[in-house]
């Protein structure tokens, strides 16, 4: 198997487990590199201040624990990978419902990982930031 096939095999089931448990970190955690580079599109909106940019794995800690706080996942469906080289992109769909606010969003999602000896070195998430900080928003 070539690492770009490895590489989506790993994430495909990572996906998987992350809709089917509704959001528990651990298997990200496990995959990630000590020097992660991960970010998100909301970078850190006042509503969103979990979802920035973090620099190592023990940092990372802060963005999942911010996302089970305020946030119930309602699905996560990945619905295509496409691999080149080191890096995969994963188009998707995701819908979260905010605990304070009662309100929920649907939005397509684009994720883009890059790899580094099986191991997850970068990150950065994109999706429907109006939306998201709608939810959010009282």
């Amino acid at each position: 198997m070539s690492n770009e096939a490895a590489n989506v095999a790993i994430l495909r089931e990572a996906y998987a487990r992350w809709h089917d448990s509704k959001g528990a970190s651990d298997d990200w955690m496990a995959m990630v590199a000590d020097d992660i580079k991960f970010g998100s599109l909301a970078e850190g909106a006042p509503q969103l201040a979990f979802a920035k940019r973090y620099s190592s794995r023990l940092a990372l800690e802060a963005y999942f624990a911010g996302l089970r706080a305020e946030w119930d996942m309602l699905h996560y469906t990945a619905h295509e990978f496409v691999a080149q080289g080191d890096m995969v992109f994963v188009r998707a769909s995701t819908a979260w419902r905010h605990k304070r606010t009662g309100k929920s969003f649907d939005t397509p999602k684009a994720d883009f990982w890059r790899f580094r000896d099986g191991k997850i070195v970068e990150f950065y998430e994109y999706y429907d930031t109006a939306k998201v900080l709608d939810a959010a928003s009282l």
